[in-house]
């Protein structure tokens, strides 16, 4: 048996959160069992990220400053990284839809370490799985209008300058792809990364504060500083994954609009 299995209490004595404590939350207001903190949360970042954004253009300044500089920032990060690779000259039509979206993930996921807050609203899949499903719904919906109903699942399942044999093989791998694998994948992406960041936070900071604060002895402070060290280092690393599953996210949102706009990219 190892050093540090001798050293950990029973679970049941250790304190550690267990999955169900860490997501299935109990609700704020006693009897409104949807209102729970990842809905609260949720609207609270609705709330910031309007408030965001009205504050920094709804009077822009010729030279920007303060907070529109900021927003100019993150919109011209948007605009050269997500939108106009796969929007080309419809960029701009689509910016509001991704500029919203990039930023209300972002503060979904950065919440999981904000003090106080620490807890990624992407986490619940059911987020994730409406922003994923809302812009699926706008795919099939501008594919149609602008291919036509025919011509969009043509384009789709049977991408021209093949082989005719191949599309026996190729079309149901198209048709599973496009409409069920890619909205799927898109908010398990982002639901994943969250989950299992939490997780791992969750965990570490339990270590170190269970070995340096509860149970401190010569041994076990060894192994809480590993737990507050790798913390820190995983705090770090952890918003480093937000941002870039925002930016992923925002940018396959882009992907699936332009492709819809643009079938022959």
């Amino acid at each position: 048996m190892s050093t540090l299995t001798l050293l950990a209490p029973p679970s049941d004595q250790f304190g550690a959160p267990t999955p169900e404590e860490l997501f299935n939350l109990p609700p704020i207001i006693p009897g409104v069992d949807w209102f729970t903190k990842p809905v609260l949360l949720a609207m609270l970042s609705v709330i910031l990220v309007v408030g965001f954004l009205w504050a920094a253009f709804a009077n822009p300044k010729v030279v920007p400053r303060g907070i529109q500089n900021v927003a100019e920032y993150g919109y011209m990060f948007v605009r050269d990284q997500v939108a106009r690779p796969f929007l080309g000259k419809d960029a701009d039509r689509w910016m509001g839809l991704l500029v919203t979206l990039f930023f209300t993930v972002l503060l979904w996921n950065i919440m999981g370490v904000i003090p106080i807050l620490q807890f990624p609203v992407a986490s619940h899949i059911a987020f994730p799985a409406v922003l994923a499903l809302s812009i699926y719904v706008l795919k099939v919906y501008l594919g149609m209008k602008h291919q036509g109903a025919v011509g969009y699942f043509k384009n789709m399942m049977f991408p021209p300058g093949l082989p005719k044999p191949i599309y026996v093989l190729l079309s149901p791998i198209e048709f599973l792809s496009n409409l069920i694998i890619a909205p799927f994948t898109h908010a398990v992406r982002l639901f994943a990364n969250m989950f299992a960041g939490h997780m791992l936070l969750a965990f570490f900071s339990m270590v170190g504060f269970w070995f340096l604060f509860e149970k401190l002895t010569p041994l076990g402070a060894g192994v809480g500083v590993i737990g507050v060290v790798m913390t820190i280092i995983l705090t770090g690393f952890e918003m480093f994954i937000q941002f870039l599953q925002a930016f992923l996210f925002a940018m396959l949102a882009a992907m699936y609009i332009g492709g819809s706009l643009h079938p022959e990219h």
